[in-house]
């Protein structure tokens, strides 16, 4: 089966998603993911979903989540993601993601699943009391969001690549133990994607989980609180503008920023400050990220003005995702023994 996939497909299909567990996305989730998103549609077959049962792992309340879920969706379609040309759904309108899910916790070692790194790591955060059995099989469930659609590629940070070795690993297993049923996926490493750090810590990256919020730029906050939060951005001693990852991460993190923005190289953006203090740069920068994301604001309030056509083109994605998804399911119930109905 997975030859015959391959055969039929003119380019490779590439996967990914990102949780609404935001009232916004952030800079670092557009720089490091959305964009590159936009430009992979030009040359595969994309499926991007919003994963919303990814993020009641850690608790929720419906209405925000609901909310966050809408907003998530409007802010990939205004960021580019086309979709007429890409395969655009929320996650849970999908059930073969959770029906495959279980498929593959009952071939994954327990071992397997307590060695990855994300679950250690939220786990000693949150405490042993709010530690859920959803957040250990966490993993399992991003296996599932791929195998599903029998993906070639997925886009990958370093902080994923152990959650992909586990879906590979669970992809060769099941065609091992039942016969050749699941494409196994490469990663889609990023090579040219920036990273943006956090403007207060910028040996950290941009995370909507850092402790304070002042290091964040939100794509659908106003100019202005952006302009503040990249005014007030930590520097380094000296006043020299020029890149310096060691010794000069906080203008590194900026002169970064409005590369990835503009398309410039950072080595013409410290020509044209050379000789000027870190306030020109900063100065400069905000204006930088207010036109690149006033287009993007615009379009994702058109769009949640508009709720009934957002989830109308949501409703279609899911149609055509579940298209896929249960074709994929069906395989794998058959080869797991399961009687199905007509």
């Amino acid at each position: 089966m997975t030859d015959q996939i391959a055969q039929e497909r003119a380019v490779p299909r590439v996967v990914s998603g990102v949780q609404p567990s935001a009232d916004s996305l952030h800079l670092g989730n557009y720089v490091g993911a959305l964009r590159n998103w936009v430009d992979m549609q030009d040359s595969n077959d994309c499926v991007f979903f919003v994963a919303d049962l990814h993020s009641i792992t850690t608790g929720q309340d419906p209405a925000t989540m609901s909310e966050r879920t809408r907003v998530t969706a409007a802010q990939y379609i205004a960021a580019g993601i086309d979709p007429e040309r890409s395969t655009l759904l929320i996650q849970s309108q999908v059930p073969e993601h959770t029906q495959l899910a279980w498929v593959l916790n009952c071939i994954t070692g327990y071992g397997e699943a307590a060695r990855m790194t994300q679950f250690k790591d939220k786990s000693v955060k949150q405490g042993a009391e709010n530690t859920t059995v959803g957040l250990f099989t966490y993993p399992v469930l991003m296996a599932a969001d791929i195998l599903v659609y029998q993906a070639n590629q997925v886009p990958v940070g370093e902080d994923q690549r152990q959650h992909l070795e586990l879906t590979r690993n669970l992809a060769q297993r099941f065609n091992a133990r039942f016969g050749e049923t699941f494409v196994v996926p490469d990663a889609k490493i990023l090579q040219n994607s920036a990273k943006v750090y956090d403007l207060q810590n910028p040996t950290a990256k941009m995370s909507k989980s850092a402790p304070s919020d002042a290091g964040l730029v939100r794509l659908l906050d106003p100019a202005k609180t952006n302009a503040k939060k990249i005014k007030s951005a930590v520097t380094d001693d000296g006043t020299e503008v020029r890149f310096d990852r060691q010794a000069k991460p906080g203008v590194s993190n900026l002169l970064t920023i409005y590369s990835s923005l503009t398309g410039r190289p950072v080595e013409e953006i410290v020509a044209e400050y050379e000789g000027k203090m870190y306030g020109h740069l900063k100065v400069g920068l905000a204006e930088v990220v207010t036109e690149t994301l006033d287009p993007i604001q615009k379009r994702a309030q058109e769009l949640l003005d508009d709720p009934a056509e957002l989830d109308r083109l949501l409703a279609r994605g899911a149609e055509k995702a579940r298209g896929m998804a249960a074709q994929t399911l069906h395989t794998v119930y058959d080869r797991m023994g399961f009687v199905q109905g007509a």
